[in-house]
């Protein structure tokens, strides 16, 4: 049993230790919004900020929200997937209920990336619907059962 307490005690020491190190991940120029962030915009930095990015693979290839200015730190929020949906973009719907599947297209009222959910306009039926964007840039509209 003291081998295991000793154990933990070592471990909680070196994470403890390990704390004051804490590096934050800032941006090295201004990112203008809808900006992909390269290797070359990102840097780490020396300090601890809440709900910052700790790791430069979190925001490498993500897409800025907001402008972010030079030495201030990227918090999750601040990026996204990169949008593959522009406002007013010509997009293909896919409406699934069980086996069946039926194609559309519609005209997005927002942008998006994978994963969000935008707003389109069906442009045969002219309803407005709401789909989750696919990793190929369909969107797979909600259907209420």
């Amino acid at each position: 049993m003291l081998g295991r307490e000793f154990w933990v005690l070592t471990l909680l020491f070196l994470a403890l230790a390990g704390s004051g190190r804490a590096e934050t991940v800032v941006a090295t120029r201004t990112l203008r919004a809808q900006t992909v962030i390269g290797a070359e915009d990102v840097a780490l930095a020396a300090s601890t900020v809440a709900g910052a990015l700790i790791a430069l693979d979190e925001a490498i290839g993500q897409e800025t929200r907001t402008a972010i200015y030079a030495g201030r730190a990227i918090r999750v929020d601040d990026i996204g997937p990169p949008a593959l949906i522009e406002r007013n973009q010509i997009v293909s719907l896919v409406y699934r209920r069980g086996p069946l599947s039926i194609l559309a297209e519609g005209r997005a009222l927002g942008r998006g990336g994978v994963g969000d959910s935008v707003r389109v306009i069906n442009i045969a039926s002219r309803a407005t619907v709401t789909g989750l964007v696919a990793p190929d840039g369909t969107l797979t509209v909600f259907t209420h059962e």
